[in-house]
């Protein structure tokens, strides 16, 4: 009753009539649809598509049913709920039929587009064959789309294990690394996000996401953050924490070092030039194998590589992915080498749903438009393009400290004081509300979630960057 009457609560003031300003209000909206983008905002790119007429449920009667039957713990963006109801490629729709410019992609996991039509038609034609296969018996999805992703790695990466998400993924590579070595200690770095369970919950190093359970045997070192971190971007001096953890924290060996090339929860924070390498070293060197956690800076998003941890010249002995593998489409994988992958034939290891027919038949579908449609190269083209606007920015409004991150993994930290970097934690949310209003989705996040996550499909083109710069501008200006 508790819950229920809480529930209640939050459901009054989510729909309470909101205060009277442009667009803001929902039932504004639908009882007096305003133009697309509304009479004073810049003018979205034209698309070439009208959503199917929308007569489900409103936001209200879903927003009703969320608070209490759904986990309380689920949070929403924006004063007012919005209730997304179709998707085109790098537009959305909301129940209305009102047109979004998508830059934040489900959290950094559609690649391709929305819908696409080439990864819709694999997966329907593949669940109307067959939805589940056991493992245990032949399907030629799960072997294609393995053998697809290990030509997408380097040096002897060409085992693949599938999931269900990047959590499971996490989990499977740090159990991976324990058995193989024979140790239990495992390097992360602070700030970074490795998932929920109970392994990647304590490789996850921010207090935000971490629950008062038992996590032991991992060693949370100095974040190597160029723009917070107490050495700039001098990369091996960070590197040195590494080696006195193993030296100080440790019997002298460890079971290996998980780390993101790009930290995406932890507010797109690139790590310094030279870190990696040098951490790789240390770590091997103490007989641990190397794990890059590639759910959110790889399958091409990054531009410059398909994979993040390329982009700072080193080979994992274990890559672990997710998301934009699959396009929207719930799969997880781990890859790593045929000597490496024999630990696990000491036991049983099963996944019900890893390599699921429909789920690897959609991987592989979006391994192929990424090629056809050389998404990676637009990701760098208009990757660079969206950041050099976004820098311009910063030097008009004051209140963005840093700009930072590689093609479509961007991030724009908002300070109230950039001497002192104060955090802009209430701002950022008004600027969200502002960019909503005029047809903009972006995310947020960092440990202060201070943070934009600008993290679109890789189909963004320059003219939907140059509508987002205008749109964030005029937002910013309303501070």
């Amino acid at each position: 009753m508790q819950r229920l009457a809480s529930s209640r609560r939050l459901l009054r003031a989510a729909l309470a009539p909101a205060p009277a300003r442009a667009n803001s209000s929902l039932s504004a909206a639908v009882a007096a649809p305003a133009p697309e983008n509304g009479a004073t905002s810049p003018k979205m790119p034209g698309f070439d598509y009208t959503p199917p007429p929308y007569d489900g449920p409103r936001a209200e009667e879903i927003f009703r049913k969320r608070v209490e039957f759904l986990s309380p713990s689920l949070f929403h963006f924006y004063d007012r709920p919005l209730n997304i109801v179709d998707g085109k490629m790098q537009y959305l729709f909301d129940e209305d039929g009102r047109r979004y410019l998508d830059a934040f992609g489900g959290i950094a996991t559609v690649c391709c587009g929305h819908c696409h039509p080439d990864v819709v038609e694999a997966i329907v034609n593949q669940a109307k064959r067959i939805q589940h296969s056991t493992v245990l018996y032949l399907n030629h999805a799960i072997a294609d789309f393995a053998e697809a992703l290990a030509s997408k790695m380097p040096g002897d990466l060409k085992v693949v294990f599938f999931t269900n998400s990047g959590t499971e993924a996490n989990e499977l590579a740090l159990m991976i690394a324990r058995l193989y070595t024979g140790c239990n200690d495992i390097i992360s770095l602070r700030n970074g996000y490795h998932g929920n369970a109970a392994g990647t919950m304590g490789a996850t190093a921010q207090s935000n996401w971490k629950f008062n359970v038992v996590q032991t045997g991992v060693h949370h070192a100095l974040n190597p953050d160029p723009y917070r971190g107490a050495f700039g971007s001098d990369g091996e001096k960070y590197a040195r924490d590494v080696q006195e953890i193993i030296e100080f924290g440790t019997t002298g060996r460890v079971a290996g070092f998980i780390s993101e090339a790009i930290q995406g929860v932890g507010g797109i924070v690139e790590l310094a030039p030279g870190y990696l390498p040098a951490a790789y070293d240390i770590v091997r060197k103490a007989g641990g194998l190397c794990i890059a956690d590639e759910v959110q800076a790889g399958v091409a998003r990054t531009g410059s590589h398909f994979w993040g941890f390329e982009g700072h010249g080193v080979i994992p002995d274990i890559v672990t992915m997710a998301k934009g593998i699959g396009n929207g489409i719930p799969i997880g994988a781990v890859v790593t080498t045929p000597e490496i992958a024999q630990v696990l034939t000491c036991r049983s290891y099963f996944n019900t749903f890893g390599g699921n027919p429909v789920s690897t038949a959609g991987g592989h579908a979006v391994l192929k438009v990424l090629e056809k449609e050389k998404l990676q190269e637009n990701a760098f083209v208009v990757g660079s393009h969206l950041k050099e606007q976004l820098n311009k920015l910063k030097e008009k409004h004051d209140i963005i400290g840093d700009v930072r991150g590689k093609g479509f993994l961007l991030g724009v930290e908002l300070v109230t004081d950039r001497e002192k970097k104060t955090p802009a934690k209430a701002e950022i949310s008004h600027v969200m509300n502002h960019m909503k209003d005029m047809g903009v989705l972006v995310g947020k996040g960092g440990f202060y979630g201070n943070v934009f996550r600008i993290t679109p499909p890789l189909c963004f083109t320059k003219e939907d960057s140059d509508f987002f710069i205008d749109v964030m501008d005029i937002a910013l200006s309303k501070l």
